[in-house]
């Protein structure tokens, strides 16, 4: 289900105090990666990612590839940075960054 305006609004503003948890670097989307998006991702719903990667469409594509791997939302992108959510069925309250800045 896509995230409404006023939900991405929330997001973009919590997202602004966090620090990237997953960096993807020009080895691209190895097992690692992805078993640490899957893993913030479930502790964390909204997660900040940096992709120290050079080209615009290269670092679109996989920011792409990224939401569809984790099955989330892109939030926002701003230069080498993006914002995911995964709402997550059952969260960690001291974990969660939607349920922690409530």
């Amino acid at each position: 289900m896509p995230l409404t305006q006023e939900q991405k609004k929330q997001y973009k503003s919590i997202g602004h105090d966090l620090k990237p948890v997953l960096i993807v670097a020009g080895n691209g989307l190895t097992e690692g990666v992805l078993a640490e998006l899957e893993r913030a991702l479930s502790d964390h719903e909204l997660i900040k990612i940096k992709l120290n990667l050079s080209e615009r469409e290269e670092r679109a594509e996989v920011i792409t590839e990224l939401c569809k791997a984790g099955r989330a939302e892109l939030v926002q992108t701003i230069g080498k940075m993006a914002l995911i959510y995964r709402k997550n069925p059952q969260p960690n309250k001291q974990l969660s960054n939607i349920h922690r800045y409530k």
